[in-house]
Order: C-alpha cells, then structure tokens, then sequence
C-alpha cells in the first residue's frame, strides 16, 4: 500500500502496519467523538512516526498513486475532519 503524508512524500508500507493504521484510525474517529484536539494530535503524530519510521519512502519522481492520504504534522482536528470520509483516513 502507498500511503502519502501531505506535504511530505509517499511511502510504501506492509499490510501490518495496516493494520496498525486502522487501529489509530479507529482512535482518531474517537477523538473526533470527543471534540479531544489534545487526543487527536497524540493518535496523528503516532500515525505520522509509524508511517515515517517503517514505510519505504518513494522516489519524489515517482507518480504512483496514493492508497491512503494522511494530513501533514501540524493539521488541526477540523482540517482532518474535512479530509475523513466515511471510511476513516485509513481504509480497511
């Protein structure tokens, strides 16, 4: 799966951390719940180190498509819950 990190790059990831994503998704959706900005920013920045720290960054000159779009690292609870569709951030 090739995830992007807007404003920052593509990554592929193993179908593991997938899952892993799913689960943060399942907590952002709380957040979201609970109007939490604090709860939210811990659950996305979790997000963003997990795609960081074990996705393969794709060449910038590669134009594969994107599987899943996460918000960059200084997105506010309501610019992610415009980005979130029925099916979370992650889909799954």
């Amino acid at each position: 799966m090739i995830i992007r990190i807007m404003s920052e790059g593509q990554f592929v990831v193993d179908e593991a951390l997938v899952a892993e994503l799913n689960a943060l998704d399942d907590q952002l959706e709380e957040c979201f719940e609970k109007d939490d900005e604090t709860a939210f920013e811990r659950v996305r920045d979790a997000m963003l180190t997990l795609v960081r720290a074990r996705g393969k960054p794709l060449d910038v000159a590669d134009l594969s498509p994107s599987d899943v779009v996460l918000p960059p690292q200084d997105a506010t609870i309501e610019e992610v819950r415009a980005l979130l569709g029925e099916k979370g951030l992650v889909p799954g």
